[in-house]
């Protein structure tokens, strides 16, 4: 083989071309040290901490400060431009698309008004505006207690903190109105000093305890779904343990399981509401998305709750987690496709597949217990005593319990497809056997041919055949709106 002088010799142009080669190689090189640099000299900024954040601050632009990408990725819940097949951020009308569920809370205040939750960014803008929160004019006013913005807010550590936890619950929802302004932010789930994950609401510390555990022992990657842990869950308002107060409290003394909560229940005689038609001690499930997660595949392996809905991202050099806390349908790439590989389309059509069994399954205990709840009715308006009626009430709250406790999860046929089946099919058992005693009393108290049930195939339909007055519902809110909550934002600028 010739020697390289000699090859260049011959063929002059071909030592340009290297030369070339190398100048091209070096100014890469360059390029790549100055990039490395520049990205130190920006991590160096980025985790400089500007100013320093109180032990209770609850205002999350103080945070943002100290940490822009979380704190912008974060007000990117405001967006509610996504909609998945059974959820998304968008605001839905719940009621609108299946108005049997005005039937089942007939009595309660979810029969007024039931949205799909939007981004935690309207937190507090939603509160105000549910037709549930009623229409208080002035701080005592109102049906609803100071519990129902434990989980809305910032502003309320600060206040337990303030006030004490137990005087915090003796509070009403309107007085606090003025002091709880700032959405679900960063004081929720972080130490101010170290920013370590860090839970705040004493509910889900005491829960650990009655069951023989010690929550300051949970691992980084637990905290990952206990913080999320801290609302998303079963709950209800004791309102026995603190005379005037309704403390947030959750059942799991005996478990996490559907059946565990029920006995819990049952033994402490708790119900949340009796239905308007039927009289049924009612158990309404509030959002078990924490304990139906951990039943599923994915909380059995360990996957938390902010791997798919917070994942982490990178930018300008800096991995840190997406607080864009949205549905993983409308983020594949960064949620499901880390650990699966199949296209984005398939994914999503694996996911509205058990949604959809699940939902279809759903929509026929659904028919069932209205229908329960009707011939319940009928029975007492012919006479029914409470001896004939005392187990077929019992029927219809287990599997009104069992229903509620699949349809308040966000997500639950997808977490947990089989249990939530389960639970779906053990209350058809149960409304099964409520109708057919309720058969067999109503023959006996002389019910011939075939029941007529009313049409409630739409909302306005359904809510005027359980008595609600929605035009009067409308205008106090609207009321409330124009004189009442002003003066609350006033005072709050004023803190």
């Amino acid at each position: 083989m010739a020697p390289l002088k000699e090859i260049i010799k011959n063929k002059p142009w071909l030592g340009w071309v290297m030369f070339g080669l190398t100048m091209l190689v070096v100014f890469m090189l360059g390029l790549l040290v100055n990039s490395v640099m520049e990205r130190r000299t920006e991590a160096l900024f980025v985790n400089k901490v500007l100013a320093p954040v109180g032990q209770f601050e609850s205002k999350n632009e103080v945070w943002g400060a100290n940490y822009p990408r979380e704190f912008q990725t974060y007000y990117e819940t405001a967006d509610t431009t996504f909609s998945s097949k059974y959820g998304g951020g968008k605001m839905r009308d719940m009621l609108h698309e299946d108005p049997r569920m005005v039937v089942l809370w007939a009595g309660y205040a979810f029969s007024k008004d039931y949205n799909q939750g939007r981004g935690h960014f309207y937190a507090i803008e939603d509160i105000y505006n549910t037709l549930r929160t009623g229409a208080p004019k002035g701080p005592q006013d109102g049906p609803q207690p100071s519990s129902c913005w434990v989980c809305k807010s910032p502003d309320v550590p600060r206040m337990m903190d303030k006030l004490g936890i137990d005087e915090f619950y003796k509070q009403t929802w309107a007085a606090l109105g003025p002091e709880i302004v700032n959405p679900i932010g960063c004081a929720d789930c972080h130490d101010s000093k170290t920013m370590n994950l860090k839970i705040t609401r004493p509910a889900l510390i005491e829960a650990f305890k009655e069951q023989g555990k010690d929550i300051t022992k949970a691992t980084h990657n637990e905290m990952r779904s206990l913080v999320c842990a801290q609302c998303h869950v079963e709950y209800y308002f004791d309102k026995k343990s603190v005379e005037g107060a309704a403390k947030v409290k959750f059942p799991w003394k005996n478990g996490m399981a559907v059946e565990d909560m029920e006995k819990y229940y049952d033994g402490i005689e708790f119900s949340d509401f009796t239905h308007a038609l039927s009289k049924t001690p009612i158990l309404k499930a509030q959002h078990p998305d924490y304990e139906i997660h951990q039943m599923g595949i994915h909380g059995q392996r360990g996957v938390s709750c902010a791997d798919c809905h917070m994942p982490y991202k990178s930018e300008g050099g800096q991995k840190f987690t997406d607080h864009k806390i949205q549905s993983p349908l409308n983020n594949v790439a960064n949620s499901c496709q880390v650990c699966h590989r199949e296209e984005e389309k398939t994914l999503v059509a694996n996911v509205n597949e058990r949604q959809d069994k699940i939902h279809q399954i759903r929509i026929e205990l659904e028919d069932q217990l209205v229908k329960a709840h009707l011939e319940a009715k009928l029975a007492w308006d012919k006479g029914a005593t409470e001896a004939q009626m005392k187990n077929i009430l019992q029927l219809i709250r287990q599997s009104q319990w069992r229903w509620d406790f699949t349809a308040a999860s966000h997500g639950g046929s997808f977490h947990a497809p089989l249990e939530t089946a389960r639970v779906i099919t053990n209350g058809l058992n149960k409304a099964a056997e409520a109708r057919i005693e309720l058969g067999k009393v109503l023959v006996s108290l002389g019910q011939k041919g075939p029941i007529q049930y009313p049409d409630i195939s739409t909302k306005a339909k359904a809510q005027q055949f359980i008595g609600l007055d929605m035009s009067k519902e409308r205008a106090n809110k609207a009321e409330f709106k124009k004189t009442v909550l002003p003066q609350w934002l006033e005072k709050a600028k004023k803190k």
